[in-house]
Formats: structure tokens, sequence, C-alpha cells
């Protein structure tokens, strides 16, 4: 029950985002109380035993990191670190009837080039690597530190880049145009392009440009573009920044559920449920941390778009052993300790997406893996370790909430299926023959669909950004921090603003700047 009546604010949901939010603001001596729906903080950043009687402790949503600024682990005092993946990625495919494939090592060039000469016969398709990437480098060290400042005019953000040909490919063209005129090579242009696909339901060509958004949030994290693996798993960061909350004197109740927010834009009062009552308190400010969608629910208005719309299959798996490769030269404790692509060339991507927009499965589902315990084996107990266990985290590509509604449970094992058979086809034994057995048995595998995690986690037809990624820059419709919403106290805390989505904290923290700005 929360412990008092009004508070300087209340902050809805108790996701990384609320959390940073009521960190922030009670440090700097606000009240503050945290509703939470669940009986759980964390939201989509939480780690998981979904496996009876297994000691694995897994990130079961949301599991790599790259856009939280050290700005905010630093300045709410988190016991919190992250590990970096010396692989880059590793993507298998055949050449003249032999399995090979392509390893990005990020740790030497010099092995980099030789796996490009190796695929393509030359030194060309390496070099545009370089080129392209270090475009993308330098733009991430110019916007990276902007995505914790007021939001930049257009022309500002463009001033400070300051790279006309990087904004062009990445602001203003379709990035496929930048992709084909970039490489030439079929498979590492699925390689690029699959980091603007992640989530997102768009063509290399879509003129919305929906899919460059989605590339350039996936290139500038840290200002680098690193993506890093979570020490401890994704709940190891929210019970840090929970405990950074509690001690600052932040209340956080959860099993209570929002259901209706009322304000005049001076004062609010926030309306919450639990399983035995009702209940409601004042506030000055509201902080919100569900999507836009579901804001305009709580206000009892008409939502300001159509309902956004996943597209993703996200699978779990522990494995007594990491499989062997049908390409012989790869070692699967390489392949698999960084990003592992799966039927992600580039036709292969664009007829995934071709089927998907017709209302059809893919037939050769796109995905990616990679093996959080090569990295970091804390999440497993000890005996696993020992045993030689590994887990590996599968994120499915161009499956829209859509396709599952006809029967979400039946679709969803088809797509399982197919998607795991795309996987055996790049191994030299099934993939089933390496998981491992719960306690009742049953193989240690879980799938969840767009729409299970609309149900599970309250994601508006399950998208992992709350509606379309925007560009890091002030609009008509933005305020100053990109959190403001139609009413002046009631605020954006989660992935929904403008610069949200991904596990970064960053809308947390802007919220409470605008809050603390006032």
């Amino acid at each position: 029950m929360p412990a008092m009546d009004s508070y300087d604010a209340v902050i809805i949901g108790g996701g990384h985002n609320g959390l940073t939010a009521a960190a922030y603001l009670a440090r700097a001596g606000h009240s503050v109380l945290v509703l939470e729906r669940l009986d759980h903080t964390g939201g989509a950043a939480v780690s998981t035993r979904p496996f009876a009687g297994v000691d694995a402790r897994l990130s079961r949503y949301s599991y790599l990191v790259s856009l939280l600024p050290q700005k905010i682990v630093q300045d709410l005092g988190l016991r919190f670190a992250v590990a970096g993946r010396t692989v880059s990625s590793y993507t298998p495919t055949l050449r003249g009837g032999r399995a090979t494939g392509l390893l990005v090592d990020s740790g030497s060039p010099a092995r980099t080039r030789a796996a490009f000469a190796e695929l393509t016969g030359s030194d060309s398709e390496f070099e545009a690597w370089q080129r392209f990437y270090g475009m993308t480098q330098r733009l991430a060290e110019r916007v990276f530190p902007t995505l914790t400042e007021p939001l930049p005019t257009r022309a500002a953000l463009r001033e400070r880049v300051a790279d006309e040909a990087a904004w062009q490919a990445l602001f203003e063209r379709p990035l496929g145009r930048a992709v084909e005129e970039t490489f030439a090579d079929d498979l590492v242009r699925g390689v690029v392009l699959t980091d603007a696909l992640i989530g997102t339901f768009a063509d290399a060509h879509d003129e919305t440009l929906r899919q460059n958004r989605c590339f350039l949030y996936h290139v500038i994290g840290g200002g680098t573009g690193d993506w890093n693996v979570p020490v401890g798993g994704m709940g190891a960061l929210t019970d840090a920044l929970a405990d950074a909350a509690r001690t600052a004197g932040a209340e956080i109740v959860t099993g209570h559920e929002a259901t209706a927010i009322a304000t005049d834009g001076t004062r609010a009062e926030v309306t919450y449920g639990t399983a035995d009552m009702e209940g409601a308190v004042a506030a000055r400010h509201v902080l919100v941390g569900a999507a836009p969608h579901a804001l305009a629910a709580l206000l009892g208005e008409e939502p300001p778009a159509p309902k956004p719309e996943g597209a993703q299959l996200k699978v779990n798996m522990l494995l007594r052993r990491l499989p062997r490769l049908r390409d012989r030269d790869a070692d699967p404790r390489e392949a698999f300790s960084g990003t592992f692509h799966i039927a992600e060339g580039y036709r292969q991507l664009a007829t995934a997406y071709e089927q998907a927009a017709a209302g059809e499965l893919p037939g050769a589902p796109p995905s990616e893996i990679y093996c959080h315990s090569l990295t970091d084996p804390s999440i497993l107990g000890p005996e696993l370790v020992a045993q030689g266990y590994q887990t590996l985290t599968l994120f499915g590509l161009h499956t829209p909430a859509r396709l599952f509604e006809r029967d979400n449970d039946a679709v969803r094992e088809e797509l399982l299926k197919s998607t795991l058979a795309q996987l055996d086809a790049c191994l030299d034994e099934p993939i089933a023959d390496c998981l491992a057995t719960d306690a009742d048995g049953r193989p240690c595998i879980e799938a969840k669909s767009p729409l299970d995690l609309e149900r599970d986690l309250g994601l508006p037809g399950g998208n992992i950004f709350h509606r379309e990624l925007a560009f890091p820059y002030a609009t008509e419709d933005t305020g100053r921090w990109g959190v403001e919403t139609g009413h002046p106290n009631v605020l954006l805390c989660g992935a929904g603003a403008v610069r949200g989505g991904g596990v970064s904290g960053i809308p947390g923290h802007n919220a409470a700047m605008a809050v603390l700005g006032e």
C-alpha cells in the first residue's frame, strides 16, 4: 500500500526506465511512488529461471546492452557491469557447395579481413565494411552524447554530425540504398541490414525510414555501437536500479495496476487497483513508463495512432553442450559468443518480409542467436557450469503480430519449428539433441510471440519499442526533452518517448530532468 496519499511524482511502471526516473527524482529530494502492475519490478529487463528445477537465470526478454549511458550508471551509483564480446558476429553460409561462414572479430581486423577475403574472393568487401562502420562510429561519437541532453533541432543535429554523406545515408534515404551502393556480396549486405530490422517490420527500401531509425539506435550505443553482455543477466541492472531508487527514498509497490489518470495540468490523481481493493493517490507529476497507446487509455482519450505492432519471436534455450557446426573450420564457442546470423542474407530478408507482409509465415524465418553464458557463466549454477551447459538466446525477425491472431499457440509452434529447422541447416547435429531437460523431463526451450509479450508485459501488439522509433531530434510534436505529452504534468518515461527503445534508462533520465528543470 502507498504510505502517503500525495506525492511529488507518481511513476506508472517499474521497468528499468521508471526505476531510473524514480532514482533521479528521489535523489533530488522528491517524494516518489512507483506503481508496478506485476509482482516484481523490471518489466522486459528481467532475469528469470524459466525451466523447472534448473538453476539457470536467463535474460528472458531484453538480453544485450548498448544504449545505457555510463553517465546514468555513475550518477546513480549503480553496481552494474557489462562484458564485451570479442567476436561481433558469425554468419554461416554455403559457397560452392561447401559449408563456410563469415566471422567478424572486433578484436582482430587482420583476422576479419582474411574471413572476408575467403568468403568473397577479394579485400574489397572488407574495405567497404571498414569505411561504412568507420562512418557509423564517427556518427555515434557525435550523436550518442545528445541522448541525455535536451532535444537538438534537426538542423543542430545535422551540424553536429558534420558528415553529409552519413546524414544522407541514415537520416534522409532508405537504408537499402546505402547498403546496396556500399556492398556487393548478398551475405554481407544481409549482415549489415539486420541491425535495421530487430523488432522492426520493414523493408530495406521502406520510404518511411523506420528501418533507418532502428539501425541508427543499433549503431550509436555508447558512442561505439558495441553490444555488451549484462553481467549477472539483465535482472542485475533492474535490481541495481530498484536498490538505488529505494535507497534514495522512493517507494515501490508491486501488484498495483494503475487504471486511470485525471489531471488539470497542475495536479493529478492516479487510480490503481490490486487483487483486493482500489485506491487513488495525488501527485504533482505523473511519469508513465507504459506505451503512448496505453497512456491514452489511462487518460480516457483516443489513442494518438493505431495500435503498435511487434514483429519478433523470442526463444530461450538451455543446452547440455553447444552443437557442432557444418563449417568444421568454425569453433562453436567463437561462433555463438557473438551474434550468430541465420537465414539473414539480403535476399532472404527481403523474401521473408514480402511473405509476412502478404499474411504468410516466412518460409525461411530469419533469426539471430548468441550465447550469454560463454561471456558470463555467472547466470548458471556451479553444477551446470562444471557440466558444460550453455544458454542460447534467439531473436526472430519479420513475424508481425497479425500472423498470430488466428491461433497464437499453433502459429508460435509452427514458427518455432521452422526457425529451428533453419538453425539445424547450419549445424552438424540437430539442436534438439543438445537441449537440456527440466525437472519434469521437458526440453528446456521456450518461445514468446508478440501476442505473448502483450499479455505478459502489456506491450501493445508486442511492440518492444512501444511505438515507431523516432529520430533523436525535435519536431513540432516534441517538447524540450522528448517526454512531454498534451498535459504539462504528465510525462512519458518509457520506450515510447523520443529517444526511447532498448535498455537505456534514457527516457527515465530525460523525464526526471524535465521535472527537475521546472
